[in-house]
């Protein structure tokens, strides 16, 4: 799921320019596609997101009879288990170029005993690689005032973000009508009606409780506010608690729409985009909804706050505070004009920093650099 949503692209672009690209990952219903649309091969690695020491033993052999037999001049990781096994097996194995992308760190929620050990894992991550590349501005400082690893280490490429965004499917103006009339009639969508949009998983660290609480006390204000919440719950990794989970199922102006990948056509029809996120590290998302020049109101996090700043391109409220979500809500409701003029603002500054060739290019203009040292 990773290398389709997280790195579309990419493989395929640095293949076109001169590299043998092998992909690895647990296996998942995207693997087929992901094959197909990169033209590179795939190995499993059946690798988990959950603490799992034996079968994470596993993986890390794994992974180093990989790494022995195709003896690769560079080993590129994403996501904090994939990251650790990886860089470890890579270092094992004296491979020349071990490059981490930190986009996000799990270890800024937590707290007691598994704080403790999830900055011990990305200290040894960052350990076992040679170039630590943090998705954003922010998150460089955040690993640097941590001290997770030494400053020599860190590079951000070009402004941020790990992949840069589509801006040929991120196009207000290049979108299907048909499939615009579908995504209406699925939300039996209606001109009267105020609609916020959340995309991203249904979780805890997603700020989804402040969310629906915030969203609860505008419509007593409003009944015509709508909020569409488009992404799946997790039961196991960070479940909502039970009275949230209710509200989201029997609330007639809260509409679920399980993962789809025409987030694009919601962003067309929505009048704010939401993102109470507690920890990212560039997200995707916001510079989706920038493209597709819907005003956004956000958390005050590292990676959001590298794309929009606050009353200039957007509202930013502090993070798990619902009373802020509220009153920027309010604020944004009576101010649409002003809100729509700072989306366009944003969607100048992000057709001209995060165009995805642009990011591919610095990455590979960074890899070349890198073998030629």
């Amino acid at each position: 799921m990773a290398l389709k949503y997280l790195l579309p692209g990419q493989m395929h672009f640095m293949q076109q320019n001169g590299f043998d690209v092998l992909m690895i990952s647990a296996d998942g219903k995207e693997r087929e596609d992901v094959m197909e649309r990169e033209g590179c091969p795939h190995i499993i690695v059946p690798m988990t997101r959950q603490i799992t020491p034996v079968q994470d033993l596993k993986c890390l052999i794994k992974l180093i009879k990989i790494f022995r037999k195709e003896r690769p001049d560079i080993v590129h990781t994403h996501t904090p288990k994939a990251g650790l096994l990886g860089m470890l097996a890579a270092k094992i194995c004296s491979v020349k170029v071990r490059i981490h992308t930190v986009a996000g760190l799990p270890l800024m929620v937590e707290k007691g005993w598994k704080l403790q050990l999830l900055t011990f894992i990305e200290k040894l991550t960052y350990a076992s690689a040679n170039q630590v590349w943090p998705n954003s501005n922010s998150l460089k400082e955040y690993i640097t005032s941590h001290h997770l690893t030494r400053p020599g280490k860190l590079s951000v490429i070009a402004k941020g973000s790990t992949n840069g965004i589509d801006l040929h499917r991120f196009n207000p103006h290049g979108l299907s009508p048909q499939i615009i009339t579908e995504v209406k009639n699925l939300i039996s969508f209606s001109e009267e009606n105020i609609y916020l949009l959340c995309i991203g998983r249904l979780v805890l660290d997603k700020g989804i409780v402040e969310l629906v609480n915030a969203f609860i006390r505008l419509h007593e204000k409003n009944s015509a506010l709508q909020l569409i919440l488009v992404g799946d719950f997790e039961e196991v990794l960070d479940p909502l608690p039970a009275d949230i989970l209710t509200e989201i199922e029997t609330n007639k102006s809260i509409i679920h729409i399980r993962w789809t990948n025409q987030v694009e056509y919601f962003m067309a029809i929505a009048n704010l985009f939401i993102f109470p996120s507690h920890r990212e590290g560039f997200p995707n998302v916001l510079l989706q909804a920038g493209a597709m020049q819907l005003p956004i109101i956000c958390s005050k996090i590292p990676g959001n706050i590298d794309i929009v700043e606050n009353e200039k391109t957007g509202l930013i409220f502090e993070t798990a505070n619902t009373a802020q979500v509220t009153s920027n809500v309010e604020y944004a409701l009576n101010h649409m004009p002003e809100m729509n003029a700072m989306a366009l603002i944003l969607h100048k500054h992000i057709n001209e920093n995060f165009r995805r060739e642009n990011i591919w290019n610095s990455i590979l203009m960074k890899y070349q650099s890198l073998l030629n040292k």
